[in-house]
C-alpha cells in the first residue's frame, strides 16, 4: 500500500471514532483532492473532515469521475441531472450563466436575485462581494476533485450559507497523477479542448489544467468563449501541507432575454440584442496545515482575487413618445456598458484539538477569517435605436450615469464541537460570530447622499445530533440559524421611488435589514446493500426580512430591492441509488414548498390582477415564483463491458410561478411543467483512448423553465418596435433543442513515484 494511502486509510479510521491521541496523516489537507467522497468538510478551512455518518444535514456529492463520465459542462448542470432539490432557470440565455436553485435558494450570475447559497472554491468563499453573485463560468471543471452540496443554514460557513452550501476542492498532483487531453466538437458550433496534467516527487506535488471552449449558442446572438487555466503546487511530510493555486479565465458570454409568449413560434430569435458579459479572472490561493501535535491540527489560508468584468447589454425606453422623432431625448432603447472592478483578499486560520471529555471523546474546531473586498463599478449610456432583428443601433457617444465605489469587510469567528457520546451517537454544537461592513461612496461628484457606512452584528448557532444504529444507518436532525447582510448593489437600489436598471443605477436609497433564516431539518442515511444507498430527509426553513427584487416598470430588468418579511422553504427529499451486475441506477424526488408568510402590497406594472397604483397584494401561502414545487430525476447505467457503457438520463420539473406574479393571480397563469432526457455513451478504443457521445434533450422536446412578466415592445409587423401598442406579456426562456456532442479523450496514468 503507498504511504498516501496509507494515510487517507488512516484518517478515515481516525475520524470514524475520534480517540484521544490521534495519529497525524502524511498529509490531511488532501484528503479532500482525491476521489474520494467519503470524508466531507464540514468547516470554511479544509482540515480533517468528518465522516459522512456524523454530520446532522442532507449531503450530495460528486467528483471527478463522475463529472467526466456524465460529460457535465459544470457543476451546475450535473446538480440540475442528479442531484434532489436542484434546478434551473436559463434567464440569461446562456449555459454558462444559469442559476442554481437549491431548495428554493438561488446562487447566480445575475443581479438582481436574492442570493441564498454560499460557494467555497479551496476554503475560499466565491460568492462576488458586489451582489453575492456566482460566476459558474470561472470554475474550470477538469480542475474539480470534489463537489460537496451540504443543506441548511450552517453558520460554520458565514455569510449567504441561508439555504445550503457548495464546497468545491481542486485535484493536486498526489491524487491525480497522469495527463489527459480530450477535444469535443457537436452542436450550435460547439468546440472544445482540455487539457490537465498532475505528477508528484517524494514530497513535492504539482497539477495543471487548460480549457477553450467556444460555441456559436443555438439562440441568435448567443455566441461563448470561455478559457480557463489552473496550476497548482504543493509540499507536504508528515506533519506539514502547503499549496499554492493560482486560477485564470478569460471569457465572453452573450445571452438573449426571455421571450414573450407571442415570440416562441421562433425561440432562437432574441428579444434585443447585444448582451454580452466578459469576465478576467486572476485568483491566488495559499493553503497551509500542520500537526503541532498529534491532537492539535492547524490549518489556515490567504488569497487574492481580481475580477474585472464589463457588460454591454441593450435596454427598453419605457418613456418612449411614438408622437414624436426618433432622436436625443426621445431614444427606443439604450445601450448600457458598465465596468466592474473587484479585488478581494482574506485569511482565515483554524484550529481543531482531539480530546474528552469524561468518557465521551470529542473534536473541538476553532476558527477566525477576515475578508475584504473593493469594488469600483462605472455606468454609462448611449441612445439607441432598434433594427429589424431589434439590435440596438446607438447614436451619439455614451455618457455617464454612475461612479460608485464600494468596500466590504467581514469578520467571522466560529466554532464547532463533535462530541461522541459512544459509539453510536454524535453531538455537533456550532456557531458563528459575524460583523460585517458595507461602505459606500459616490465618485461621480454628482451623488454625495449616495455616501454611507452600514454595519451587522450577530451571532448564529447550531445544533445537530447523529444516531448511528448500525454501521449502514443513520439518522440526524438539526436546528441551524444563518444570515445574509444585504450587498452595495441591494442597498444601493432600494427605492420604490427610484428604480435601478441592472446592471445598475445607483441612488442614495433606504437600508436594508440582514435576512436571518432558521432551519430544521430531519434525516436519515441507509445502506441495505453493499451497492445500494437511500437518503430521506425533511426539512422548515423560515427566512426573518427576506429581501426581494420587485420590477417597477415596462421593462423587467428595471426594479427595487426590499425586505418582504417572512418567507418559507419547507419539504422533503428522497434518493436512491443502486447496482446489480452490468447495471446501475438511481433516483431523486423533491418537494419545495416554498410561500411568503407575510402580507404585504408590491408594485407590479404587468400583472394583470394590478390595482391602479399598479399594485398587488401579496398574502400568505402565495408561492415564491421560479421555484418548481416538484422534481424528479432518474438515472440509468449499462455496462455491457469493462470497455463500453450506455446511461439515459431523464428529468422532470413541476409548474412554477412568473417573476411579478407573486400573488399568483396573473392571467397568464404558471409556466408549464416539463421534461427533458439525455443519453450518454462511452467507448474505450484501447488503454489511453475513449470516444463518448452525448445527447442533451433526447426526444426534441419543446419547453422553457424561467418566466417572468414584462411588457412587449415589439408588436408592430415582423414583431418591430411599437410602442404606441406595448401590451403586458409573460415572457419564458426557451429550453434548447436537441443537440449531440462527440468527444475523444487521451488519459494515462501517471504510476505513483512512492
Amino acid at each position: 500500500m503507498s504511504a498516501r494511502r496509507g494515510a487517507l486509510v488512516a484518517a478515515l479510521a481516525a475520524l470514524g471514532s475520534l480517540p484521544a491521541a490521534a495519529q497525524a496523516p502524511d498529509n490531511p489537507a488532501t484528503l479532500f483532492e482525491g476521489p474520494t467522497i467519503e470524508v466531507i468538510g464540514t468547516t470554511p478551512v479544509p482540515g480533517l473532515g468528518t465522516p459522512l455518518r456524523d454530520i446532522p444535514s442532507t449531503v450530495q456529492s460528486v467528483g471527478a469521475a463522475e463529472l467526466r463520465e456524465r460529460d457535465a459542462r459544470d457543476v451546475v448542470e450535473h446538480f440540475e441531472r442528479s442531484f434532489s432539490g436542484a434546478s434551473v432557470n436559463s434567464s440569461q440565455g446562456n449555459p454558462f450563466q444559469q442559476d442554481l436553485v437549491y431548495r428554493g435558494f438561488t446562487a447566480s450570475p445575475l443581479l438582481g436575485l436574492p442570493q441564498g447559497l454560499s460557494v467555497f472554491v479551496d476554503g475560499v468563499r466565491v460568492n462576488e462581494a458586489f451582489g453575492d453573485t456566482v460566476n459558474w463560468d470561472l470554475i474550470p471543471r477538469n480542475a474539480i476533485a470534489t463537489a460537496h452540496l451540504l443543506s441548511g443554514a450552517n453558520p460554520v460557513f458565514g455569510l449567504n450559507t441561508l439555504g445550503g452550501v457548495l464546497s468545491v476542492q481542486t485535484k493536486s498532483g498526489f491524487a491525480f497523477p497522469g495527463t489527459a487531453a480530450r477535444i469535443a466538437g457537436g452542436s450550435f458550433g460547439r468546440r472544445s479542448a482540455e487539457f490537465e496534467h498532475g505528477g508528484h516527487g517524494e514530497r513535492a506535488d504539482w497539477f495543471f489544467a487548460g480549457n477553450a471552449h467556444d460555441e456559436t449558442g443555438w439562440r441568435d446572438h448567443s455566441p461563448s468563449r470561455i478559457r480557463q487555466a489552473f496550476v497548482k503546487g504543493g509540499w507536504q511530510d508528515s506533519r506539514n501541507d502547503i499549496d499554492v493555486s493560482l486560477a485564470l479565465a478569460d471569457n465572453a458570454l452573450q445571452g438573449t432575454q426571455a421571450l414573450p409568449l407571442a415570440m416562441l413560434g421562433n425561440p432562437r430569435q432574441s428579444y434585443t440584442w447585444p448582451d454580452r458579459t466578459d469576465n478576467s479572472l486572476a485568483f491566488l490561493t495559499l493553503r497551509a496545515s500542520r500537526y503541532l501535535t498529534n491532537d492539535v491540527l492547524v490549518a489556515g489560508g490567504a488569497y487574492l482575487r481580481t475580477l474585472r468584468q464589463s457588460n454591454l447589454s441593450s435596454n427598453l425606453n419605457e418613456d418612449f413618445d411614438a408622437g414624436l422623432a426618433i432622436g436625443p431625448g426621445n431614444a427606443q432603447g439604450f445601450n448600457d456598458r458598465s465596468t466592474l472592478d473587484q479585488t478581494m483578499t482574506g485569511a482565515s486560520v483554524q484550529v481543531s484539538v482531539d480530546g474528552g471529555l469524561g468518557n465521551a471523546t470529542n473534536r473541538l474546531t476553532l476558527g477566525a477569517s477576515l475578508d475584504r473586498a473593493s469594488s469600483d463599478f462605472g455606468q454609462d449610456r448611449q441612445q439607441a435605436a432598434f433594427s429589424a432583428d431589434r439590435g440596438t443601433l446607438g447614436f451619439g457617444g455614451f455618457a455617464p450615469r454612475v461612479r460608485v465605489a464600494g468596500e466590504n469587510t467581514y469578520l467571522g469567528a466560529y466554532f464547532s464541537d463533535q462530541l461522541a457520546l459512544s459509539q453510536s451517537w454524535m453531538v455537533t454544537a456550532s456557531g458563528r460570530y459575524n460583523v460585517a461592513r458595507v461602505s459606500l461612496r459616490d465618485r461621480s461628484g454628482a451623488n454625495p447622499a449616495l455616501d454611507g457606512d452600514h454595519r451587522f452584528r450577530r451571532l448564529n448557532p447550531a445544533l445537530g445530533v447523529n444516531w448511528n444504529p448500525t454501521a449502514t444507518t443513520t439518522y440526524f436532525a438539526s436546528l441551524s440559524q444563518g444570515m445574509r447582510v444585504p450587498s452595495p448593489v441591494e442597498l444601493t437600489c432600494a427605492d420604490p421611488a427610484a428604480p435601478c436598471t441592472l446592471p445598475n443605477q445607483f441612488l442614495a436609497d433606504p437600508p436594508l435589514k440582514p435576512v436571518i433564516a432558521r432551519t430544521l431539518e430531519i434525516g436519515t442515511r441507509l445502506r441495505p446493500a453493499e451497492k445500494t444507498r437511500v437518503s430521506a430527509s425533511v426539512y422548515r426553513t423560515v427566512l426573518s426580512d427576506d429581501i426581494l427584487f420587485v420590477t417597477s416598470g415596462s421593462v423587467v430588468n428595471a426594479g427595487f430591492f426590499q425586505n418582504a418579511g417572512k418567507t418559507l422553504r419547507q419539504g422533503f427529499d428522497l434518493a436512491a441509488k443502486t447496482g446489480i451486475g452490468e447495471f446501475s441506477a438511481q433516483a431523486a424526488y423533491s418537494y419545495v414548498r416554498a410561500e411568503y408568510l407575510t402580507p404585504f402590497r408590491v408594485l407590479s406594472p404587468n400583472n394583470s390582477s394590478r390595482d391602479a397604483a399598479d399594485q398587488i397584494s401579496v398574502a400568505p401561502g402565495n408561492v415564491l415564483p421560479s421555484i418548481p414545487r416538484n422534481s424528479l430525476k432518474l438515472l440509468a447505467d449499462w455496462s455491457p463491458s469493462p470497455r463500453s457503457s450506455i446511461g439515459l438520463g431523464w428529468a422532470w420539473f413541476g409548474r412554477q410561478y412568473s417573476r411579478g406574479d407573486e400573488n399568483n393571480q396573473d392571467a397568464n397563469g404558471t409556466l408549464p411543467s416539463y421534461a427533458v432526457a439525455q443519453l450518454f455513451g462511452r467507448h474505450t478504443l484501447d488503454r489511453a483512448w475513449q470516444l463518448s457521445l452525448k445527447v442533451d434533450n433526447l426526444f426534441n422536446r419543446s419547453y422553457q423553465n424561467f418566466a417572468v412578466l414584462g411588457r412587449n415592445f415589439f408588436t408592430g409587423a415582423g414583431q418591430t418596435f411599437d410602442a404606441a401598442a406595448a401590451a403586458p406579456e409573460q415572457f419564458r426562456s426557451p429550453g434548447a433543442p436537441r443537440a449531440l456532442w462527440v468527444a475523444l479523450r487521451y488519459e494515462m496514468d501517471a504510476k505513483p513515484q512512492r
